[in-house]
């Protein structure tokens, strides 16, 4: 089965600092995948590698088999690369209703026609509406981004990137800045989103990571420590030395 994201001896140096090793790494269809590591273990810099806010100095992206090393962020967009960010990237002052729509009509190619509110196009409001649903937050289709909870907001960013339909959708710390009691919308809503969609969830959450991952890479000092189960993680005693900050036995 062909991975549909791919990534094949990648690394990044700012001079002589290495901030990404080697980096081999496979997600397959439909995966649920998370990435964890301690503070300035490169995760962040990993993914926006993925989704070429950074070129590699070395190696090799690869989405749906396709070489997408020397490919623009929108491109990769194009190719089905989704990605949220640590902190949200929200037009506050609008809908929710109107932010969605927005990144749909981005996809649809309608963007630039978008001078009138988005009740005016019925196939982007019914779009729109049945994504908000989705992730449980239909109710707040007419609410003002800024008034909502922070924990919903993340939600509102999630329903804008399943609105460009990817095939891979890249979640950077989705918990980050949510309150614990609103951890469990976070989960629930991914546990909502369709399963032909792989996931890849950088987040330093645990619990919801354990919740939410069948498969977890371990990166360390920009290079790949160990991949495998959550039970096998959890196990693994470089793990706990290394993440966890155990001491060696």
């Amino acid at each position: 089965m062909t991975p549909v994201l791919q990534t094949i001896g990648l690394s990044k140096q700012f001079g002589a600092l290495t901030v990404a090793d080697q980096i081999d790494f496979q997600l397959k269809p439909g995966a649920r995948h998370a990435l964890i590591g301690p503070n300035g273990a490169g995760k962040t810099t990993f993914v926006n590698l993925l989704t070429g806010r950074l070129t590699p100095s070395s190696g090799q992206v690869k989405i749906i088999g396709q070489d997408a090393t020397q490919l623009s962020e929108s491109e990769r967009v194009k190719m089905g690369l989704g990605r949220t960010f640590q902190i949200n990237s929200l037009f506050n002052k609008m809908t929710v209703m109107d932010n969605v729509s927005l990144g749909i009509s981005e996809r649809l190619g309608i963007s630039k026609k978008m001078w009138r509110t988005a009740n005016a196009y019925k196939n982007l409001q019914e779009e729109t509406i049945e994504i908000l649903d989705l992730l449980g937050i239909a109710d707040d289709a007419n609410e003002i981004v800024s008034q909502l909870p922070y924990g919903k907001q993340r939600l509102v960013e999630i329903a804008i990137s399943l609105g460009l339909k990817p095939k891979v959708l890249l979640l950077d710390e989705p918990a980050a800045g949510v309150p614990s009691m609103e951890s469990g919308r976070i989960l629930k809503a991914l546990d909502a989103l369709p399963q032909d969609i792989a996931i890849l969830m950088i987040e330093h959450d645990m619990d919801l990571v354990f919740q939410f991952a069948s498969r977890i890479t371990v990166l360390v000092q920009g290079a790949v420590l160990c991949e495998g189960t959550p039970e096998e993680i959890a196990k693994d005693k470089r793990v706990h030395q290394v993440y966890l900050g155990e001491p060696d036995e």
